[in-house]
């Protein structure tokens, strides 16, 4: 299987991914009030291709399908949305709190132009799959030409 690899962050960033990432785990192991602040979760996403089209998937389990929006354009699928907080538990101390709440979006670069009248999307068990339907290459068409 082929994979497609997008980047997400601007070229100006110094800090690589794991770094960034081993910070923040540092500060929600010692508190969960360190968790991500609302607006910056991304779920994880799938992308992959077959001749006739484009298919993502995204893990968005909690996420309410009435709190979720799609949009797509021939060359970009937008996905967005809101998971709700769960209610905490009263009296507990929280020993591990990694799941993320609040808004999310993703813009997603496709790697071929899509036909946007045959776009269909599915929501079941917390996966959104979205299934683009790609536009037939372009064809060069011979022209004759006739005596003037």
């Amino acid at each position: 299987m082929d994979y497609i690899k997008i980047k997400f962050s601007k070229e100006s960033d110094h800090l690589n991914s794991d770094t960034v990432r081993g910070i923040e785990d540092m500060f929600r192991s010692m508190s969960p009030l360190f968790a991500f602040p609302e607006g910056v979760w991304k779920p994880q996403m799938d992308i992959y291709e077959t001749d006739e089209e484009i298919i993502i998937l995204a893990e968005i389990a909690g996420v309410d399908k009435e709190n979720l929006g799609v949009e797509i354009n021939t060359r970009a699928a937008k996905i967005y949305g809101d998971r709700a907080e769960m209610p905490r538990v009263k009296n507990s101390t929280y020993r591990l709190a990694e799941i993320q709440y609040g808004k999310f979006e993703r813009v997603l670069f496709l790697p071929a132009p899509i036909d946007t009248n045959k776009v269909i999307a599915t929501y079941l068990n917390g996966l959104l799959q979205i299934r683009l339907a790609k536009l037939p290459p372009d064809r060069t068409h011979r022209i004759p030409i006739a005596d003037g």
